[in-house]
């Protein structure tokens, strides 16, 4: 199992920038698929973004955030972000990290580790 702890969560403007950070521990983390969601109040968890430990690969979730969130890795700091530029009031949610050994794809029941969220707020 791989242990994970998010921060970077906050307030900020609309078109404003976050940069989320996501620790994780364990034996096998540089090779773990790595992966954000994202839930605001009465909505399901809503795939973000996900990357792959050993090519690096990455894929992305709704339309509405490609083009303005990047994940990337450092396997030497065991370390996930998630860059988040032009922030709008509909990206307000608690925002997840996840890991999993296998699991390379955008559904959250795939993943198998999980942090306990950041709350990212974006106003208008």
């Amino acid at each position: 199992q791989v242990q994970l702890v998010e921060s970077g969560g906050g307030l900020v403007q609309a078109g404003g920038s976050l940069r989320l950070s996501c620790a994780a521990s364990g034996r096998t983390v540089s090779s773990a698929v790595m992966g954000w969601f994202r839930q605001a109040p009465g909505k399901e968890r809503e795939f973000v973004a996900a990357i792959s430990g050993r090519s690096g690969n990455s894929i992305y979730g709704a339309d509405s955030v490609k083009g303005r969130f990047t994940i990337s890795r450092d396997n030497a700091k065991n370390t996930v972000y998630l860059q988040m530029n032009s922030l709008q009031p509909e990206d307000t949610a608690v925002y997840y990290c996840a890991a999993d050994q296998h699991y390379y794809g955008r559904d959250y029941k795939g993943f198998a580790s999980w942090g306990q969220g950041t709350q990212v707020t974006v106003s208008s």
